[in-house]
């Protein structure tokens, strides 16, 4: 019997026990920080479960129809938004929230205010539910600097003041990958245990990658260097091989592949979305820092993701993410732009 192997798959390191030893190296911590990621977790694990059910719900026919206790059933972007917000507000410790789903910023009541403030998009690619194909949930958490009523100045801050940030995406497998500052790390779900279990330790993006992720659709409406860009993709000069496209079309998807994999995401600014069609706080901004974390980098097409400084809640910003080198050439693009 081979009692190292059976040792190693006995040894689980789940992600509580992950945050737990992390928390450990920082002996003035409270476990505030343990305390709201689990209930982001158990988040997580309810949108998984549900997510899975889509389809047959449909099929027997529940979905935006009225259930036996007379409650409406509701769609599953919604029901995701209901479950983050009453988990993150219950876990006792945030104090602003702001979910793609809400118009407004959701401030928690004060006998239950924490240190926290959460961004999130609590369902991205949700168009994609009928069909199948992965989507997600993204995160990032701010801290409170203040102990003054909370405002939404709390989060309107650029992404480099961020502790934390990640997503969770519904797919072929329930993963969790998150970065606290210190790396980005995979978690996949066990579904025998419940538990998400450290799979991809230490993820590092390829310095340069073979695949480009950008709705071509939209190419009649790009600017000199994005068309640019993508032509050299197809039609490299120096004789090197053609990037691969890839597009999903759900944008946890597509970024999980290019961290996996290397390569670029893109989604410009056009004529007809001059600011870019992704959300600055809850889509590029956790996104940038899982990426940088990773080894790569994030681009506005002016300057480095994360330095933005959002002015509202919702606001949208093109962006540019990937592999270095990958995202280098497409800076250079653009500066020589400039100069023209």
């Amino acid at each position: 019997m081979d009692h190292e192997a059976d040792a190693y798959r006995t040894d689980l390191m789940t992600i509580t026990r992950f945050v737990l030893n992390e928390q450990s190296k920082y002996p003035e911590s409270r476990g505030d920080f343990t305390i709201l990621l689990s209930n982001i977790v158990l988040g997580c694990k309810f949108v998984c479960s549900a997510v899975n059910k889509a389809g047959l719900a449909k099929l027997i026919g529940l979905a935006g129809e009225t259930n036996i206790q007379g409650e409406e059933q509701k769609k599953l972007d919604v029901l995701s938004n209901d479950v983050f917000v009453k988990a993150l507000v219950s876990s006792g410790r945030t104090s602003v929230l702001v979910s793609e789903e809400d118009e407004e910023a959701t401030f928690v009541e004060s006998s239950k205010r924490g240190k926290y403030c959460v961004v999130f998009d609590p369902l991205d690619g949700s168009s994609n539910i009928d069909c199948g194909v992965s989507i997600g949930t993204i995160f990032g958490i701010y801290t409170m600097k203040h102990s003054d009523e909370p405002t939404t100045e709390d989060v309107l801050k650029p992404g480099n003041e961020m502790v934390a940030a990640g997503y969770c995406m519904y797919g072929s497998s329930c993963m969790l990958v998150l970065s606290t500052g210190t790396g980005v790390h995979g978690f996949t779900l066990d579904p025998s245990l419940g538990e998400f279990i450290l799979t991809h330790p230490d993820i590092k993006i390829p310095n340069k990658g073979n695949i480009y992720s950008v709705n071509e659709g939209n190419a009649q409406n790009w600017d000199g260097p994005t068309t640019k860009y993508v032509e050299r993709c197809k039609y490299p000069k120096d004789g090197s091989p053609a990037k691969s496209l890839r597009y999903v079309g759900s944008m946890v998807a597509d970024v999980h592949r290019t961290l996996l994999y290397g390569g670029i995401f893109l989604y410009p600014a056009d004529k007809k979305s001059p600011n870019g069609k992704l959300r600055v706080l809850y889509e590029v901004f956790p996104m940038a820092f899982l990426m940088e974390q990773a080894g790569g980098q994030a681009f506005t097409g002016k300057k480095r993701a994360l330095d933005l400084v959002p002015e509202k809640i919702h606001e949208r910003s093109p962006i540019f993410l990937g592999s270095y080198d990958d995202v280098e050439e497409i800076k250079s693009l653009y500066a020589a732009d400039e100069e023209n």
